[in-house]
Parts: structure tokens; C-alpha cells; sequence
């Protein structure tokens, strides 16, 4: 792969022609950095996958097609590109704890790699072309640990040499010799552990870059010693550097080779996690390699270092990065082979990309890719479907668009909010209108939110929607400008026009002192593309409008009816008397009533389309319908119908339900593996409600093989007026099926397969929400030309569904319905 991919380890990971360190969970990802679009998912671990590595060749045809992975599966896979798709080549198994680094060169026709892990051993491995690999040999270094591996070959040979940085504080040089790792020598200099090691050949030799936690990089140089080299020990004139000297032998050669230190680069205030130099390109039909090295540090930076041409003295070149904010810093870096782009990715999982502006010489920060670094709990679309809202254990509550650059026809989705940022891992939301939403995190109280100016106008900009229509819609006249949250303290505040002028002047003195403390950090911005991360975490933020106080445990799960003005809450609960459900009025944000019925934790709750029934189902595999009335002197909710232990058909907790489009029918999904359809719940061609006695399964049981996470029915119906049904699983599949109600359920002829997805388009771990879009087309594609009738038809048979899950992941599904 050329420079304009990188691959990524769930939510990120470093860009071109990636290379190891922290990533996320399972899977990787390949990005394209130019489109801003992930373009396949790489399913083969069980585990956190840790490192990857791209196998580079020298070869003008500037193709990569082999990536090595290593995860806390103590598994290391080798990975093949073929007709653009990657298949798993072999997996390399031997290591007994996880994979932390890995390292990988082509030698002739095979690949050499090169592992270290938690087991405290480096290991070597040979790959054939005949798919078959064997490890050539093991160091362990005891009760010590090696945090990066980087192979390289001795010039004018075809000899091996690996580099080991530990936590001793030292490099440690390996030569292979006979296919084992014989040591060569050790370099010291450090004082802290060594993060980093990574080689570059230059027409002298080899260049080593090392760097770590004691703020250094050290950059060592590897040349070859010719036999008319003599010490000069008599001239006391010249000041040469320490040199340390080895031997190898290669095919009954002898060569001699010395290594000494090129320079110290001292410029990071905090631990230096990564270093990476500039990849070779091709000039005039030759390979050329440029010495200008990459750091990453802790101290939210990034450095370009490279020779003086005239001195050759090692500079500061360029340096970007964060001022302030509350992230920690950057645990890996990458730079595009022409020297133009740069990211680093950060401890909580986030690309941060930098590109050179070629008529000012400027750098400027990047769109890039963003996401959850923790399971995703849940997500809802907005009610006019032009975006996403989620929830996760990363304690953030994050906002999806989708965004079609001016030169670019495609679509590609990005975070442009980030509303919420909290102490306490999110469970749930629920959107009530098209800016105002409220969440449950893991405490006892709920928060309600509302867009503010600064976002309405900045999303109207990114998505091509009329601002003056937004405006209107959210009561402009009274939305503040943005909002930040104060010291110490967990509650978005709302920044108004007036807050962002300065109270005092010099000549006022300051009346308190809460004005000499400003805790207002949120700056307008005028954004016409997704935001950097350093913006999404202090100037995105909505301000928290009301708090509601009821549950006495954890928040679990939300719902709001179509209308907007009834909002369900449940919290976790081992007795009845916690499980009971709470409704709030969203006009004065006040308890409406309490609906006790479930003994254990409502896991669930949808109310039907038309905003008359509430169905909420529960870890004690019951469900409950509980119906609107109609007079206003009852209380608002009543028990309409529900299943005991007697008559419960699930044998397991009932994670999911939703109601079909017309309010006709619901779905309950299971633990035991089940899907069941109920109803009807109103009569044909009525709006009357059928008894509640005559509620009961409608459908066939449904057995689709593994537990049931969650179930959506698609607000769209088929051609021959079914009904499609999306399920996802515990095991990441999301499954599609058209359920017909005339169909005789008896012998299952009512359920139709329509597929699933395949290896490539499925999460990882369980599926834990999905959601269809509220209207069919494809989010981002609106059609401005009302006249243009076949389009519109085309388009109107796209829906589309968007599901969230444990392994991080966020994914939006665009579905034909023609086709199916």
C-alpha cells in the first residue's frame, strides 16, 4: 500500500504504512488518509490487538501488500492483500502472554519477523511462500520486558540485525546468524526506559533512532569498517566518538561493523513514546531516503528533526501539537513517504493529523477518523435522520454527520460534536426534538442537553443544511453560544454571547475572586469541515440544561416517544421496588408517574410510533405494555398487557424490542437465542386496540443461532408489504429478515432470510443497539433537484441502519430494498 493508507486497530491508530503500538480491540482497520474512510476490517483476533506492522519493500512498484498484527491473544497473524480484499496468510503462535511490539522485513521471498511480548521474550520468525511459518529462535530477557522491535539489514550483506529497547534503559543489538539471534552489542545512554526503536538506511549505513521515558532521543550510526581503517590513537587533535565494534559473518565473508552515537535530540518536556522516520520514495528511478525523523511525546507534541545542510547538525524543524486541553499526550507517530502529512494517535484512542500546507509552508491540522476507544452502550438517530448520537464506556457522548468534501462525490461520515464529556461510564440516550437529547451514564441521575448556537451553525455549514431553517427549528433567540465545563466539576456549563467579553479592563480590579479565574474555555468556531480533536474536546460541548433525580441505582436504559414530550427512564435493580419505570415530562423536566411491574432490570424500552403504547422488557424475561390515556384526570400511563412466569415464551433475559412502523406488532429478542413477534396490538384499518388478552406470539420462534443482542424493525416496508427486521448478535453478525404477518407461522414459513453480514462488515464483540434511519434515502445524499423524479425513486429505495457495539464500533449500513 503506498502512503495513502494506514491501518488502525479499531478506533485508531497511526497513518501511512503503520506501525505497531496501542490500538483497540480485535480487529484492525485500513483507512485511507486522503478519503477519510476506513477501507476493510481485518477480523482474525480474539483479543486486543496491540501492534501492526506494514512489511515495506524497496520495489519502485511501491506496492505493501503483507501486514503482521500481534494481540493480547498472544497471536501474531500475517495478513495478504488480494484483488484489494486482505486474507489471514498464517498465524504465528508460540508467544504464552500478549504481543506488544512487532517487526517485519521481506528477505528474498519470505518474511522475517520479528515479536516481542509480555512474556518477556523477543522472537523470530520466518514466513515462506509456501504459507507455512516457523519461529527461528527465542531470547528471553528474564523478568525484564522489550517495548519495540525493529529489524533492518546490514549494509552490503545479507545479514539481519534486530534492535531491542527495554525497560532496562538500554538497545540491545541482535545479528542473525545461522537463523539465531546471536547478540552483537548493547548500547547505553538512556535513563529511563526505551519506548521506540526503528532503523533507516542511508547511503553510510544505518541510522537507529531511539527514544524514551527520559525525554531523549538518541540517534546511533551503523557503518561498515573497512580493513584500511587504523586508529589514529596518537592524535589527540581530533575528538571522534566513542565507537563499539562487532563481527558477523556472512555466506564465508567477514565484515566488520561499528556503531557510535550521531547525535542526542533534546526538545520533549515529557516521556518520548515514538519515533518514525520519513518512509523512501522514488526520484529519477531511484530510491531515495531522506533523514528527517518523526517524534511523538507525552507532552501532547510531535517534532520533525532533521541534519543542517551545511553543519549537519540535528534541528528542530517543525513542531505541532496540542497547548493546554485535558488529554494526555501522543503514544505513536507516522509520516507519509513525501514528507506532507503527519499523525500521531493519543492514549484515548484518537488520530491526530497534521498536514503541510504546500503554498505557505504552514502546517495545519487534518480531517481524520474518530470514534469510541470503549464499548459503544447505545445510539439513536435524530428525528429528521441527519445524524447520529452515541453513548460508551468511554464516558463521552459523541455526534456523527455525514460530510462530502467540495472535490470528493462520496460521503463519508465523521465526529463533529462531542456534547458530553463525563466522570462515569454512559449507558443510554434518547433524543427529544432535533437538538436536545438526554443521557444515562452509571449514577443515579439523569442529564438533558441542548445544542447550542455555535453547533447549529457549524453543522449546518459541514452538512449543506439551510442555517436559517436550524435556527428556526431550535429557538434560536434563546440558545446560548456554546458551553464548557467548570474545574473540578461534571456539569456542561452554558457560555452565552456575554461571557465570551472580557469582564474587566485594566483599570477595573477584579471584584472577586471568581473573575480572575475565568473557567469559560469554549471559543466560537467557524468550522466548515469535522473539527481536530483538541476542538472536539473543548469547544464542541453542549451545555447540560437540567438534571433529574428518581432511580436509585445505575441508569440502564431510555426512551422518548415520538412526540417529545414523554421521557422513560429504568435503572439497575435486583428488587422490584428499583426496577419500577420513571416517566418525565419534557416540558417541565418533572416525574409524570412511576409504572412498577418487572422484579429485575428493564434492559429495554420503545414506545410504538404513534406515542399511545410503552413496551418495556426486562432481565426477569418478561415484557410489559403499558398504554397512554386518553383522559387527562388519569394517571398518564397504565398496565395494558404483559407476560408472567407462566405465560413467558423467552427462558432467558430479553435484551431488545421495537415496534413495527404502524404500531401493529412488536418484537422481543433473547439470551435464548429467540426472536418472537407479538400482536397485533391494533385492529385493520383502525385505530382501535385490540384486548390485551389477545396479545400473544404472531409469529413463528425465530432461532437465529446465538444470543439476540438487539433488534430494530425497519420504519420502511417491503415490496409485498413484509416487514424487515434487523438482528444482531452476541457474536458481532447483524442478521436481515422479512417477517410476513399473512404467512402461516406455524411452519416458519413467515420468516425469510435475507442475509447478513459477512466476516469483512461485522463487529467483532456483541452487537449492543441497532437503529434504522426514520426515513428511507441515504443520510447526506438529499436530493436538491425536486424535479428529477428518478433519482428521488432510486434514492427513496436506500435505508438505512446504523448499530453500535462492545468492540468499539460505530457502523452505518446503507440497504437496498429492491434488492432484497
Amino acid at each position: 500500500m503506498p502512503g495513502r493508507h494506514f491501518s488502525s486497530a479499531v478506533t485508531s491508530q497511526p497513518q501511512s504504512r503503520l506501525d505497531r503500538r496501542q490500538c483497540g480491540l480485535t480487529s484492525q482497520r485500513l483507512c485511507h488518509s486522503l478519503e477519510r474512510r476506513v477501507l476493510c476490517l481485518l477480523n482474525g483476533h480474539t483479543g486486543r490487538v496491540n501492534a501492526v506492522h506494514w512489511v515495506h519493500n524497496n520495489k519502485q512498484s511501491d506496492l505493501e501488500c503483507h501486514l503482521v498484527s500481534g494481540g493480547s491473544d498472544n497471536l501474531l497473524i500475517v495478513w495478504e492483500a488480494h484483488d484489494e480484499k486482505f486474507i489471514k496468510l498464517m498465524e504465528l503462535k508460540g508467544h504464552t502472554e500478549a504481543v506488544c511490539a512487532v517487526d517485519a522485513i521481506y528477505m528474498d521471498s519470505e518474511i522475517l519477523v520479528a515479536s516481542s511480548a509480555s512474556d518477556s521474550s523477543v522472537k523470530l520468525w520466518l514466513c515462506s511462500d509456501l504459507k507455512e511459518a516457523k519461529c527461528l529462535h527465542n531470547v528471553s530477557f528474564g523478568s525484564g520486558f522489550v517495548m519495540d522491535v525493529s529489524l533492518a539489514v546490514l549494509p552490503g550483506t545479507t545479514v539481519p540485525i534486530l534492535a531491542c529497547g527495554g525497560d532496562d534503559s538500554q538497545v540491545h543489538l541482535y545479528v542473525v546468524t545461522s537463523e539465531q539471534l546471536q547478540k552483537a552489542m548493547t548500547l547505553k545512554g538512556h535513563e529511563d526506559w526505551v519506548r521506540g526503536v526503528e532503523w533507516v538506511s542511508t547511503r553510510g549505513g544505518l541510522l537507529l533512532a531511539s527514544c524514551s521515558q527520559d525525554s531523549l532521543i538518541r540517534v546511533w550510526r551503523l557503518t561498515a569498517k573497512s580493513s584500511t581503517d587504523t586508529p589514529t590513537e596518537d592524535d589527540h587533535t581530533i575528538i571522534r566518538m566513542k565507537e563499539d565494534v562487532f563481527e558477523v559473518n556472512d555466506q564465508g565473508t567477514s565484515s566488520v561493523f561499528s556503531v557510535s552515537l550521531e547525535t542526542v535530540l533534546a526538545g520533549h518536556e515529557n516521556w518520548v513514546c515514538g519515533v518514525h522516520w520519513q518512509p523512501p520514495v522514488y526520484k529519477d528511478d531511484e530510491l531515495q531516503q531522506s533523514a528527517r525523523l518523526l517524534s511523538a511525546s507525552m507532552d501532547k507534541t510531535m517534532i520533525i528533526w532533521a541534519p543542517e545542510e551545511g553543519s549537519g547538525v540535528w534541528v528542530e524543524q517543525v513542531r505541532v501539537g496540542e497547548v493546554g486541553g485535558n488529554t494526555l499526550g501522543f503514544y505513536g507517530c507516522q509520516m507519509s513517504p513525501d514528507g506532507s502529512t503527519i499523525v500521531a494517535h493519543a492514549f484515548h484512542g484518537a488520530l491526530h493529523l497534521w498536514c503541510k500546507d504546500s503554498n505557505k509552508e504552514e502546517w495545519r491540522p487534518g480531517v481524520v477518523i474518530s470514534g469510541h476507544f470503549r464499548a459503544v452502550q447505545d445510539l439513536s438517530w435524530d428525528p429528521e435522520g441527519e445524524f447520529i448520537l452515541s453513548v460508551g464506556s468511554d464516558q463521552t457522548t459523541r455526534l456523527f454527520a455525514p460530510w462530502k468534501k467540495q472535490d470528493n462525490k462520496q460521503v463519508t461520515w465523521h465526529e463533529i460534536s462531542r456534547p458530553q464529556i463525563h466522570g462515569y461510564d454512559m449507558q443510554c440516550l434518547a433524543m427529544v426534538g432535533r437538538f436536545q437529547f438526554v443521557s444515562g451514564a452509571d449514577e443515579k441521575v439523569l442529564r438533558v442537553f441542548q445544542a447550542p448556537r455555535n453547533f447549529v451553525e457549524n453543522f449546518a455549514n459541514i452538512t449543506g443544511t439551510s442555517k436559517e431553517k436550524l435556527l428556526v427549528s431550535s429557538d434560536c433567540v434563546n440558545l446560548p453560544e456554546g458551553a464548557s465545563t467548570p474545574a473540578l466539576g461534571l456539569s456542561n456549563k452554558a457560555v452565552f454571547q456575554g461571557d465570551l467579553v472580557p469582564k474587566t479592563t485594566e483599570e477595573e480590579p477584579f471584584n472577586s475572586i471568581s473573575d480572575q479565574y475565568q473557567e469559560s474555555y469554549f471559543h466560537p468556531l467557524i468550522l466548515t469541515e469535522p473539527p481536530p480533536e483538541d476542538h472536539l474536546l473543548q469547544n464542541t460541548l453542549w451545555p447540560e440544561i437540567q438534571k433529574l433525580y428518581g432511580h436509585g441505582f445505575e441508569i440502564f436504559c431510555l426512551a422518548s416517544d415520538s412526540t417529545g414530550t414523554v421521557v422513560a427512564s429504568a435503572c439497575k435493580a435486583s428488587k422490584a421496588e428499583h426496577a419500577a419505570v420513571i416517566l418525565w415530562s419534557t416540558t417541565t423536566w418533572r416525574q409524570l408517574q412511576m409504572l412498577p411491574y418487572h422484579t429485575l432490570t428493564v434492559t429495554q424500552m420503545a414506545f410504538s410510533p404513534d406515542a399511545q403504547l410503552l413496551l418495556a422488557v426486562s432481565r426477569d424475561r418478561t415484557w410489559s405494555l403499558w398504554r397512554r390515556s386518553q383522559e387527562s384526570a388519569e394517571p398518564p400511563f397504565s398496565l395494558y398487557a404483559h407476560t408472567g412466569k407462566e405465560t413467558a415464551v423467552h427462558t432467558r433475559i430479553i435484551w431488545s424490542c421495537d415496534w413495527s412502523p404502524d404500531s401493529k406488532y412488536f418484537v422481543t429478542s433473547s439470551r435464548d437465542k429467540r426472536v418472537i413477534v407479538w400482536g397485533p396490538c391494533r385492529l385493520d384499518d383502525s385505530e382501535d386496540m385490540v384486548p390485551p388478552t389477545d396479545i400473544s406470539p404472531c409469529s413463528s420462534i425465530l432461532d437465529v443461532g446465538s444470543s439476540a443482542t438487539a433488534v430494530a424493525f425497519c420504519p420502511e416496508l417491503c415490496s409485498d408489504n413484509s416487514y424487515l427486521l434487523a438482528v444482531g448478535l452476541d457474536s458481532g453478525q447483524i442478521l436481515l429478515y422479512r417477517w410476513s404477518p399473512h404467512q402461516k407461522a406455524s411452519g416458519g414459513d413467515d420468516w425469510i432470510s435475507c442475509g447478513g453480514t459477512d466476516t469483512s462488515q461485522s463487529h467483532t464483540l456483541a452487537v449492543k443497539r441497532l437503529r434504522w434511519r426514520p426515513k428511507a434515502g441515504q443520510a447526506g445524499t438529499e436530493i436538491a433537484d425536486e424535479g428529477d423524479r428518478e433519482r428521488e425513486l432510486k434514492e427513496s429505495s436506500w435505508v438505512q441502519l446504523a448499530s453500535a457495539s462492545d468492540d468499539h464500533a460505530v457502523k452505518i449500513f446503507s440497504i437496498n430494498m429492491l434488492a432484497l
